[in-house]
């Protein structure tokens, strides 16, 4: 059974940086770690993608430039690093992993527990 751990949430102000981690466990052949966020009141929404086995990745538009997803194989583990956080970035920012590049929350199998950051203006 896959298993995700985030941490790294917290709150910052504006301009300020944070990384997310996200640890997996059970892995069998999942091809994506994705990240979303859901802000208050608001519908999840993808983030960022990177490829398992190799280097390609994927941003939404409103982190393009800023976010940047990267890994570390030997720990099973991979990150968002944030930088020039806004308050708009505000959300429960979760990890989750599966076979399709697709930007769909509904099409992941496995998700982290969430972890919540707060961007201060």
């Amino acid at each position: 059974q896959v298993q995700l751990v985030e941490s790294g949430g917290g709150s910052v102000g504006a301009g300020d940086s944070l990384r997310l981690s996200c640890t997996a466990s059970g892995l069998t052949d999942e091809k994506y770690m994705s990240w979303f966020r859901q802000p208050p009141g608001k519908e999840r929404e993808f983030v960022a993608r990177s490829n398992l086995s190799g280097g390609s990745t994927f941003y939404a538009v409103a982190v393009r430039g800023r976010f940047t997803v990267s890994k570390e194989a030997a720990k099973n583990t991979g990150y968002l690093q944030m930088n020039s956080l806004k308050p708009e970035d505000t959300a429960v920012y979760y990890c989750a992993v599966g076979w399709s590049p697709t930007t769909t929350p509904g099409l992941y199998a496995s998700w982290g527990q969430g972890t919540q950051v707060t961007i201060s203006s």
